[in-house]
């Protein structure tokens, strides 16, 4: 059977994996009776609660006389690194480009990395039934785009497709008229515009994982495309290794794919994307040969972490109330296990009860933190922050490219925010009451921003960002809170009564009857500076009743805070509580007065 490998490329949430949905429903590779749901790929939990695609996916559909590999990529930029090493795998890619927003930070990221890599485009126009849609426009867009990032004259060439993957509908034309309930067209240009796989079934076995995946019963397992050669189960090979040295061992399993499914074959040949187990630290970008015929492929780049966190034993007072998995070796155990299958994490013991936890953006890591949280661990981790590196004996910094398309009457607040966590204005435009803002920030000054845009913009704003470079350190305090906190000094349940009493000091992130502990952040102060508060005073009762009757006490309503704006909400001298059950902010030093005595030797008073 002949073969095509592709990658589908775009910016977060423009549709890719909605469009492999109906690619795999459309082609024939599920029974009629096989019951499947939306966004398929997107197997894990978070994945489909967000929307977004958190690690790259394989498939395969069989189409005519064709079997169409797909790899559907991460749009986020903390997961670009995928999106380049999976560029060595395959010949072509969809770019997928929403109707209506056109070319986004994202596009131009996974873009330039197609082009760098030589791949041949398709682009596929997506949403084109949406009121708002501007595909003609759009493609004008792309192509600026293309030619900008240096785009060879063969890759000029790309054909475009109009679909509309929510509904599976796509044509030839941009009248949306004229789309049909069809993904023929996508896939028959596929088959016509994307080569053959470049690779030598007649020479030596080469092959190169440029993913990797675990699990309990084989360990980890290298996902790569089989360059040259034939790949047999049970056979020796070697595996040339990051270091030049040379590991022999026996393929215990090769997974091929189809639909949603592994399977389990006997042999791989040239062309073939497959997963193998056999080697226990197997990593991406060494080659796998046969025995006496070494001969390594180019390694593989792999993104460097930007931002680091500690993970740590919960030392609250509540610890072990909610979680089953609480202790140091526990939690070492489990951050082992994620770097088996993320290569851009990377984890260093601090002391016997916590670690320094290297990623590549704050959602990288909250996405971690979030997944250990749902299997019983309970941990405490610090505020997000930002790794510097010294180049030609200069301290520098991760710089992003962000962009954001704010409605007109937001874009004075937007400038002067960006403006205050040290960004520079690359350009502005502006579109239909939209004004489309392109900024370089440090990555300190993202932290906790997001929280804040949205807030400012009502939610009406739009935001993305890659990493741009590492430019000279700023002296500009970015990414601070200004607000201080009010922080319980007791222990116990808070009552309506104190709550209602501190309600002008502050705005209060719980309500009546939550435990609290002597140390716990239970508020935002009005003012710069932390207050220390009591939230479980009850009213004096006395036996003389009241002249007036008691009134019930109305309270706002509490800020509710989700684990990434706890992450950036807090500051230095503070930690995240995480437990299966609830996120509590508290301050390092729990005690009132040893925090006082900490304070006042930093800040000492003339």
């Amino acid at each position: 059977m002949k073969q095509r490998n592709i990658a589908i490329i775009a910016h977060v949430d423009h549709g890719k994996t909605t469009l492999v949905d109906q690619l795999l429903k459309q082609s024939g590779t599920f029974r009629d009776n096989e019951n499947v749901q939306t966004r398929a790929m997107d197997s894990n939990d978070i994945e489909r609660e967000r929307g977004i695609t958190i690690l790259a996916k394989t498939t395969a559909i069989n189409y005519k006389d064709y079997k169409i590999n797909i790899l559907d990529t991460p749009g986020h930029a903390d997961f670009g690194g995928e999106v380049e090493r999976i560029m060595n795998m395959v010949d072509g890619v969809l770019l997928i480009i929403d109707a209506y927003e056109g070319t986004m930070p994202q596009t131009r990221f996974v873009l330039k990395k197609a082009l760098e890599a030589g791949v041949t485009p398709i682009v596929v126009v997506n949403k084109v039934d949406k009121d708002s849609a501007r595909p003609k426009e759009v493609v004008d867009e792309v192509m600026d785009l293309f030619i900008e990032l240096g785009a060879s004259l063969e890759q000029l060439e790309f054909p475009v497709i109009y679909a509309s993957a929510i509904s599976g509908t796509c044509s030839l034309d941009p009248d949306v008229s004229t789309q049909k309930e069809t993904m023929d067209p996508i896939l028959d240009t596929v088959i016509n515009t994307i080569p053959e796989p470049n690779v030598n079934e007649e020479g030596s076995l080469q092959f190169q994982p440029a993913l990797l995946d675990y699990n309990d019963y084989v360990g980890r397992i290298g996902i790569g495309l089989v360059k040259r050669g034939t790949l047999k189960l049970n056979s020796m090979v070697s595996c040339v290794r990051l270091d030049g040295s040379i590991k022999q061992f026996r393929v215990q399993k090769i997974f091929g794919y189809l639909g949603l499914n592994k399977i389990e074959v006997n042999e791989a040949h040239a062309g073939d994307i497959v997963a193998i187990a056999g080697l226990p630290d197997i990593s991406v970008g060494e080659t796998v040969c046969e025995i006496g015929k070494e001969e390594a492929l180019p390694t593989l780049r792999i993104d460097e972490p930007t931002l680091q966190m500690t993970f740590g034993v919960n030392t609250s007072p509540f610890n072990g109330r909610e979680g089953k998995l609480i202790t140091a070796r526990k939690i070492e155990e489990r951050l082992l296990k994620e770097t088996e299958r993320d290569v851009s994490l990377k984890v260093k013991q601090l002391d016997s009860e916590s670690w320094i936890v290297s990623g590549r953006g704050e959602l990288h890591l909250s996405i971690l933190i979030e997944n250990m949280r749902r299997e019983g661990y309970e941990l405490q981790v610090s505020k997000p922050q930002i790794i510097t590196k010294e180049i030609d004996g200069t301290l520098c910094e991760p710089f992003e490219d962000v962009r954001a398309d704010v409605p007109e009457e937001y874009v004075g607040s937007v400038i002067e925010l960006l403006g205050l966590r040290g960004g520079t204005m690359k350009d502005m435009e502006s579109r239909e009451n939209q004004t489309r803002l392109h900024y370089i920030v440090p990555s300190r000054g993202l932290i906790g921003f997001m929280t804040e845009f949205m807030t400012l913009t009502k939610g009406y704003g739009i935001i993305s960002h890659t990493f741009s470079s590492y430019e000279p350190m700023t002296t500009n305090a970015v990414g601070k809170r200004k607000q201080g906190v009010l922080v319980s000094i007791d222990n116990g349940k808070s009552t309506a009564y104190a709550l209602g009493s501190l309600e002008d000091r502050g705005v209060m992130f719980i309500e009546p009857g939550t435990e609290v502990y002597e140390g716990m952040i239970v508020g935002e102060n009005n003012h710069e500076n932390d207050l220390a508060v009591n939230v479980t005073k009850g009213k004096n009762l006395t036996n003389t009743r009241s002249a007036n009757k008691d009134h019930t006490v109305v309270l706002k309503r509490p800020r509710e805070m989700s684990l990434e704006v706890c992450l950036d909400y807090i500051n230095e001298d503070e930690l995240v509580e995480v437990t299966p059950l609830n996120y509590r902010l508290r301050k390092k030093i729990l005690n009132t007065q040893e925090r006082r005595k900490y304070e006042n030797k930093l800040n000492p008073r003339d």
